[in-house]
């Protein structure tokens, strides 16, 4: 018998940003993202350019229903997308949503109920209407709580009945390290504040628990959770300040579940505060609105481990990662840099579930790769059997974390068809079971084409991962 819940949720996830394209059509405004051609740690530039692959991305906006038909294929039960802001509320502040953004999402939630998959819906996924940034340096700025919450209770009310599961904050963290992509920050990193910067991520906590309460009242029935990204540490030795250094590390992302889900900022934080001069500028009813409205689950992306050091200056940098680390010896990395870890997942998963003994959902994981289209005799694929072999030892350390007693809703893999990188806006990068014949130069026919690991993952999902022994 397969260890995963009978009702574990299998399935995939994406980004509007990265997935839709369409970005100008049926009355969207701009993102942060269409100004970020090299990737959301990129350059901004004044306005859209044709060198952005996220303009157009892959066009989900207009293969949506065919995309949809091969996730059911697969035997999805969730589809984790997220709805651009910028879509709805075309600059962030108007009063009256956009009419036809909303009626693209009823028709995609539409054709997924066809198939009996359930959305899991992310409000904010890296897409801060670019006008917010520009008129009010978005998240520094402590008005975007009001936009946020008229965004969020709009969506709430229009989609009721058809998304039960909801994101607030895609990788909340990350502002930290990706102002303006995760934050909608103007301010250049270098100039920008630690109390500033902090003071950000209080608006956007306080924002993520009023959605919560919004939610809640509108549906009961909602299930709301936080997103961050998972990033476990290794000390290089066994010297206790290497051992400290991991600790500082990984509370700078505790920080944000645990006012998520415990209701209040941890004593550990009030050190790092005094010591940076950092005064969180609470204003009233702040307190009583993160302690009274906390999550139902916590969610998490997870590619990769690092390793910490109090003298990181004495080894070599890891690549690829938004937070920063250093090179594990003990492991391998991807094309991209990225170190790969499977037991970090099963670590992550207890983690998190020692500390906070509700649900957990791993709703990013995956590899990026350079993938081959070829010709068989039934036609084109990819022989991606490198990220079968991903894929199957992380699925397989979920599998020991159940086994742990560890309470896990569900796993909807990153990029579940091929799109644009948000590291580095690349279509080279693919994750997908999906293929998507465009590439990097914003060149193909949009044609989409089954992986080897589709049927794989197909099995997986049919067995309820009991073919992951096999």
């Amino acid at each position: 018998m397969s260890v995963f819940p009978e009702n574990f949720l299998w399935g995939g996830a994406t980004a509007a940003n990265q997935l839709e394209g369409a970005y100008d059509v049926d009355g969207k405004g701009l993102s942060v993202q269409d100004v970020t051609p090299d990737g959301g740690m990129g350059p901004i530039t004044d306005g859209p350019t044709p060198d952005n692959l996220k303009l157009e991305a892959v066009d989900f906006y207009h293969h949506y229903k065919e995309d949809i038909v091969l996730f059911a294929e697969m035997g999805f039960k969730v589809f984790r997308l997220s709805i651009a802001w910028s879509r709805i509320f075309p600059n962030g502040d108007e009063t009256e949503p956009n009419e036809a953004g909303l009626q693209f999402y009823d028709d995609v939630f539409d054709e997924l109920a066809k198939y009996g998959i359930e959305p899991l819906v992310t409000i904010s996924h890296y897409e801060t209407p670019l006008h917010l940034s520009k008129e009010y340096n978005g998240w520094a700025n402590r008005k975007l709580i009001d936009f946020y919450a008229h965004y969020a209770e709009t969506i709430f009310k229009r989609y009721k009945d058809k998304v039960k599961y909801w994101l607030t904050f895609n990788e909340v963290n990350s502002v930290l390290h990706a102002p303006f992509m995760s934050g909608g920050i103007l301010t250049p990193p270098e100039e920008l504040s630690k109390q500033d910067l902090y003071q950000a991520v209080h608006h956007e906590l306080v924002a993520s628990s009023l959605a919560t309460k919004i939610g809640h009242e509108i549906n009961p029935n909602f299930k709301i959770g936080c997103m961050v990204l998972a990033m476990p540490a290794y000390p290089m030795t066994p010297d206790p300040l290497d051992q400290l250094a991991v600790r500082e590390f990984e509370n700078q992302n505790y920080l944000f579940s645990d006012i998520h889900v415990r209701g209040k900022y941890p004593n550990y934080i009030k050190r790092y505060f005094d010591e940076n001069n950092i005064t969180i500028d609470f204003a009233e009813g702040d307190k009583q609105l993160l302690a009274e409205h906390t999550v139902d689950f916590v969610s998490f992306s997870y590619y990769m481990s690092v390793a910490q050091a109090h003298n990181p200056e004495e080894y070599s940098t890891g690549k690829g990662n938004i937070m920063g680390g250093i090179s594990n010896p003990y492991l391998e990395s991807s094309e991209w840099g990225w170190q790969i870890d499977p037991v970090g997942l099963r670590l992550v998963l207890n983690d998190f579930y020692d500390r906070y003994q509700i649900p957990l959902f791993i709703v990013e994981n995956g590899l990026g790769a350079k993938d081959e289209l070829v010709e068989t005799k039934n036609g084109y694929t990819v022989n991606d059997d490198y990220r079968i072999d991903y894929m199957q030892k992380h699925l397989q350390q979920v599998g020991e974390a159940v086994k742990d007693g560890v309470d896990i809703m569900g796993y909807t893999s990153w990029g579940c068809i091929d799109l644009v990188s948000a590291s580095t806006a690349q279509l080279s990068k693919r994750y997908g079971f999906i293929y998507v014949d465009r590439d990097d130069n914003g060149e193909g026919s949009f044609k989409r084409y089954k992986k080897k690991s589709f049927d794989w993952y197909k099995d997986v999902i049919a067995s309820n991962g009991e073919s992951l022994d096999d």
